[in-house]
């Protein structure tokens, strides 16, 4: 069964995302309710979907919808639970969108309601080729899973993982795509001072990024033959400084998720 009625706390960047996924799929909720108390990001949510409702309380009626979306960041996250305990319906579903907090903890925050799902999305959902990996809470049956699965499979990828694995993904697969997409932007800068027109720059560069990944995921090829298979490498005095770059800022990022 695919929920008809969603709700999401918290309009921001996360929620238009996904909603501007299922729109691009076709795949939009029969109605859609939105807690968000920042005037901006509301103005942006609703004049991008004018048909979803907003409400300043997220008692209701986003207690009563079926799926529940809690796209906050960690550290508000908890209290904006409360005003939920004892208004969800006992056959709703909450997702967590966020890192760090855990099934029990967010059970506890909802006053023992445990059917809770976690989820970590990441942008190219946007566009239906997300990578948006899942845990489910130990409490939450076979038809609460089917229906978040049913929601997440139009934004792309939503491998069902162990929820300890949940923060390595924030890391590697939600925030990855800012580690190459400043690089795709000067590619972009490079290319149009070189004198090529933006759509056919942009249709190359695309399938050179698209075709790069493949070579180097489904090659079968080692890293370093990959890596061997062009011999001009103009950015290679730079690559040690990134590769420390990398390993260095993510190892901490991680260790402050898994705190």
């Amino acid at each position: 069964m695919i929920a008809n009625t969603v709700g999401f706390i918290g309009g921001g960047r996360i929620a238009r995302i996904i909603l501007g996924g299922w729109k691009r799929a076709g795949f939009l909720p029969a109605e859609v309710v939105v807690s968000e108390t920042n005037a901006e990001a509301l103005e942006k949510l609703t004049a991008q979907f004018p048909t979803v409702r907003s409400t300043p309380d997220a008692s209701w009626p986003l207690g009563q919808m079926e799926c529940i979306f809690v796209a906050l960041h960690p550290p508000v996250l908890l209290d904006a639970l409360k005003p939920l305990v004892g208004h969800l319906r006992n056959d709703a579903v909450v997702v967590s969108l966020a890192p760090k907090v855990t099934v029990a903890r967010l059970t506890e925050a909802l006053g023992g309601f445990a059917r809770i799902a976690r989820a970590i999305p990441n942008a190219p959902s946007l566009v239906g080729a997300g990578f948006n990996p899942v845990s489910f809470g130990p409490k939450l049956d076979e038809t609460g899973r089917e229906q978040v699965l049913r929601l997440l499979r139009p934004l792309g990828a939503c491998p069902v993982v162990p929820e300890e694995h949940l923060e390595a993904f924030a890391v590697l697969t939600a925030m990855g795509p800012t580690y190459f997409w400043f690089q795709f932007q000067q590619l972009r800068e490079v290319g149009r001072s070189f004198g090529i027109a933006p759509a056919e720059l942009d249709a190359a560069l695309a399938a050179m990024v698209v075709g790069a990944a493949q070579t180097f995921f489904g090659s079968g090829l080692s890293a370093q033959d990959v890596m061997d298979l062009v011999p001009v490498k103009p950015m290679h005095d730079a690559e040690e400084a990134i590769r420390i770059a990398f390993k260095s800022r993510l190892s901490e990022i991680y260790q402050k998720l898994k705190v």
